[in-house]
């Protein structure tokens, strides 16, 4: 079994759609980055890719190659999955939290699980998505940005000779 973490944060942008676990949310602003900047996958692909010894996210999708440009974070999680069953392992199961002051997204956290769960090829229960507020607090408190962090429990693929 290994475990892998994951971190990030990105600042709130007038005029970009919010992505957080692959749905798109209503909201005055979105988070601003080089790919569709969804914060939340991007610390999943991060905890993932450390579970495996692989790095981290810049080093497979850096942001100064214009080839990535706006690229859905969900191609990368999917690409980090394939990743993960060609090394052998599977995932045993996912923890993430948002930290976000605004916009309210209790009713988003299935969905987002679920769509997570989905490119991962895994059951929903095995993915679980919190979210915390800034308590009006530092950068997430002031709006500014939402910071997301994941862990995850990855182990190999028994085979019948194991």
């Amino acid at each position: 079994m290994r475990i892998g973490q994951g971190y990030d944060i990105h600042p709130l942008k007038e005029g970009r759609r919010l992505i957080l676990g692959g749905i798109e949310i209503p909201h005055t602003h979105g988070l601003d980055g080089h790919s569709d900047a969804d914060a939340l996958v991007h610390a999943v692909c991060d905890a993932l890719l450390g579970a495996m010894g692989e790095g981290d996210l810049g080093k497979r999708y850096p942001s100064s190659n214009p080839q990535f440009k706006d690229l859905s974070s969900l191609t990368m999680l999917q690409d980090i999955a394939e990743m993960l069953a060609q090394k052998g392992y599977y995932l045993v199961n996912l923890d993430t939290v948002i930290m976000a002051q605004s916009p309210k997204l209790g009713p988003y956290l299935e969905p987002m699980a679920a769509r997570m769960a989905e490119v991962l090829h895994v059951d929903s229960g095995h993915v679980n998505v919190k979210v915390k507020s800034g308590e009006g607090i530092g950068m997430i408190g002031r709006q500014e940005g939402i910071a997301t962090q994941a862990v995850c429990l990855i182990d190999e693929v028994r085979t019948s000779s194991s």
